[in-house]
């Protein structure tokens, strides 16, 4: 493509691949290369660096379009490190790092690195659907191990750790939190100066390409978390960039979000547009990534998301609504899928905001799944409950079910769950320490049999009882006393179940997939239903979260011998061992709505699966 029609193309709003143009490029006419950088507010732009042995400025030339500048240098070389320079119309000297590096420097400086491009991927995402598992092992990868001297595993390190970790374990999904640049790692990637750089004190972008690859060879489809919705105030990155808000919009009632001290994009300008297109159509192709998951969205849609009476101002109807926002988000969903087949775009939303998931040209935003944020909260509730009281609170595990086909959802049990003295999953649970373990092992498996796609972070797999910590790593030495490798073994159990049971996922967006059988039974804390496959095979899903053993229950089912599936109580899995039984015959008695019934002794926090013979 031409140098000029790119530079159209990314003045309109639609110039995905703008990072063919922008940023630093080895020449075609020679051996060094030529930078182009966009400052409208600039009088001048230098390019600032270290070529060789001598560290200089020079001076760019303006475009055809009076607001980019560029210069071709003939002794840059690869590896040389550089900066712009803006100079204000009242005399300052800015200097920024480049936004379209394909490499930093940090930690070592706040310089941009002169990198070649690489070539795209060739890869084929397929086409995943509803019908599909999905199970999402949520990774943050400069904290998942660490070595004994503190320092990070490498991209290398993790392609031959992290990589069979996850295959063995059964997941489906791995999930990067932010990988691209960041300098403080307490922002856990959630404040980005580099959109287009790899982080690098991990290694290089073919390290991270290669660390991809192997994930994709070995049938694990890759989930990047990005962040559009806003960026940090470093003065080397984005943050007025020219000298004046340029990235972020000017209005700061609409370009601040104070509570993160971070500025907003300005949605409704086409080159901001085309940047955040071209910085994800850069990760999609060159590293060739299955699924999206577009942070804080909640944040891009209302205007006064997290801001008091007098601090926002109001569209041109008089409401709340981010309208440059969501008409940006309905182009990016649009232009996304029309240039990468088989894309998923997972939205991390968590107001009712109407037709997240429905198409854009349905009226919807075109997001292909939302994170059922209502079912986190109420369940996790719902857990921290003494049994005595949690009939009070019997709703806050069926309310989910009153909305869960309004969207495609993803149940999410994710990094923010276990940070902030929220607790571990494992300490978020009531009772003493066997308890514990128990009620996570119940809570996984409802998670497993409700309704919509799964995500876990990591940690929760081997029962951590400490929170998160970004500064260190999980917690792998718990794996050497029983009740923690036992639930390692149980989770790895339970991804592989899922994955061979059509039933759990194959229907999830219709009552033709789920039956309640006990919905209303507070006073014994019991919930049960069937879970269906498009074969109308049916798993059969109870569970027990009193505090006591049930003995005798009836449960209203299908006429017909169950054989059970899965049982939580096992003691390979850390259970008591107190449900024995194998095969299940109904007998002529009706119940719950049902003409026949099984007679079950259920123990305390114990989940059972039948399936019919």
């Amino acid at each position: 493509m031409q140098n000029d029609n790119l530079l159209t193309l990314y003045h309109e709003g639609i110039g995905i691949r703008s990072y063919e143009f922008f940023g630093c490029h080895k020449s075609k006419k020679g051996s060094g290369y030529v930078f182009r950088v966009w400052a409208p507010h600039a009088e001048k732009a230098f390019v600032v660096g270290l070529f060789g042995k001598e560290y200089n400025e020079y001076e760019m030339v303006k475009l055809s379009d009076n607001q980019s500048f560029e210069v071709y240098l003939d002794f840059a070389r690869c590896g040389d490190l550089y900066k712009f320079c803006m100079q204000t119309y009242d005399g300052r000297k800015i200097y920024k790092a480049d936004p379209y590096a394909f490499k930093s420097d940090f930690p070592n400086s706040t310089n941009s690195v002169i990198f070649d491009e690489l070539e795209d991927a060739e890869y084929e995402r397929g086409n995943d659907c509803l019908s599909k598992p999905f199970n999402v092992y949520e990774v943050n990868l400069l904290s998942w191990k660490k070595w004994e001297d503190g320092s990070y595993y490498s991209y290398k390190d993790l392609e031959n750790e992290l990589v069979p970790y996850v295959k063995n374990m059964g997941y489906t999904h791995v999930e990067f939190m932010p990988i691209t640049e960041y300098p403080f790692d307490g922002s856990w990637g959630y404040q980005v100066t580099g959109y287009f750089s790899i982080v690098n004190r991990l290694g290089s972008p073919q390290d991270f390409q290669n660390l991809v690859k192997a994930y994709h060879k070995a049938g694990i489809k890759v989930i990047l978390d990005w962040v559009p919705a806003h960026f940090p105030k470093d003065e080397y990155a984005l943050f007025e960039f020219d000298g004046q808000p340029l990235y972020e919009c000017p209005d700061m009632q609409r370009g601040e979000h104070k509570g993160w001290g971070t500025r907003v994009f300005d949605f409704g300008r086409p080159e901001i547009e085309s940047f955040l297109l071209s910085a994800v159509c850069y990760f999609l192709s060159k590293f060739a990534i299955d699924v999206l998951r577009i942070d804080a969205v909640s944040s891009m849609l209302y205007l006064d998301y997290d801001k008091k009476q007098g601090e926002w101002t109001p569209n041109i109807y008089g409401d709340n609504k981010n309208l440059e926002a969501i008409a940006f988000i309905r182009k990016f969903n649009t232009l996304l899928k029309e240039n990468f087949q088989g894309l998923i775009v997972i939205a991390e939303e968590s107001s009712a905001f109407d037709g997240v998931t429905r198409s854009v040209d349905k009226g919807g935003l075109g997001f292909d799944y939302k994170w059922n944020m209502g079912w986190m909260n109420d369940v996790l509730f719902y857990c921290r409950q003494d049994p005595i009281y949690r009939k009070h609170y019997h709703n806050k595990m069926t309310f989910s079910m009153v909305y869960a086909f309004s969207e495609n959802y993803v149940l999410p049990l994710s990094h923010d769950e276990v940070v902030h003295v929220k607790g571990s999953i494992l300490n978020k649970m009531t009772g003493e320490y066997d308890d514990k373990f128990a009620g996570e092992r119940l809570l996984l498996a409802f998670m497993f049999a409700h309704p919509g796609k799964k995500l876990n972070f990591m940690g929760y797999e081997i029962g951590q009882f400490s929170e998160w910590n970004y500064a260190t790593q999980i917690d792998w030495f718990l794996t050497e006393y029983e009740k923690h490798a036992k639930m390692q073994r149980y989770v790895k159990e339970l991804n592989l179940l899922y994955k061979q049971t059509p039933a759990l996922f194959e229907i999830e967006n219709s009552w033709d997939g789920f039956e309640w059988l006990i919905v209303d039974d507070d006073i014994n804390n019991v919930f049960a239903f069937n879970r269906y496959d498009k074969n109308k095979d049916a798993v059969t899903c109870i569970f027990n979260f009193s505090g006591i053993d049930l003995l005798n229950f009836r449960i209203g089912i299908d006429e017909g011998k169950y054989r059970v599936l899965f049982n939580t109580d096992k003691t390979i899995y850390g259970g008591n061992g107190k449900f024995n039984k194998r095969i299940i015959k109904s007998e002529k008695i009706s119940s719950h709505n049902k003409e026949n019934s099984i007679i079950l002794d259920i123990p305390k926090l114990t989940c059972i699966y039948l399936i019919k013979q």
